[in-house]
């Protein structure tokens, strides 16, 4: 049976304790006020804290989703990774001994990244969430490769077209498939 009894703002929720919006808004304004005062003190190691739990969240995200964009995700987790914990580029590449330059084109894409670089990264964030959260070692390649496979999906219309004339299956795989 459908009832006409009219209800409360649905706006404000079923358990809502607010009867207007102006209660709303004041809640509001004073949440957001304690949320600002909590913030001016905290320490530069609880910002950097908040914001590498915050990267590892987007990260899994990232990886729980097939990719649909061809965007840099991967240079993008990465710059966010090291602009997080340093004030200059130079400094992170100083630390995992690499060139600034290597560094710069990996994160303009004008490089891959080798395989020593993602080992170095690896080991280099391992340390650094050491104290904050587990950050599983396979994580970059994860977010590197998932980002490849996305990328390739993504243009299978073009390369499928050209490959498919230069691809034959001999008689005898024909045969196995029948």
């Amino acid at each position: 049976m459908i009832s006409n009894k009219k209800t409360e703002d649905h706006d404000f929720g079923v358990d809502s304790r607010y009867t207007n919006r102006e209660e709303r808004s004041n809640d509001g304004l004073a949440l957001m006020g304690a949320r600002l005062e909590r913030m001016k003190n905290l320490s530069p190691f609880e910002i950097i804290q908040a914001k590498l739990l915050q990267l590892k969240l987007e990260i899994e995200e990232f990886l729980s989703k097939p990719v649909e964009t061809a965007a840099n995700h991967f240079t993008s987790f990465l710059s966010t990774y090291i602009d997080t914990i340093y004030d200059r580029r130079n400094k992170f590449a100083e630390d995992i001994s690499i060139s600034p330059v290597k560094l710069s084109q990996i994160l303009n894409n004008h490089r891959e990244p080798s395989e020593d670089f993602m080992l170095r990264l690896m080991v280099h964030s391992e340390k650094v969430f050491e104290k904050i959260c587990p950050f599983p070692n396979e994580t970059w390649y994860q977010i590197y490769f998932h980002e490849k496979v996305g990328e390739t999906l993504l243009k299978k219309a073009q390369w499928k077209l050209h490959l498919s004339n230069d691809v034959k299956t001999s008689n005898l795989v024909e045969d196995i498939l029948r």
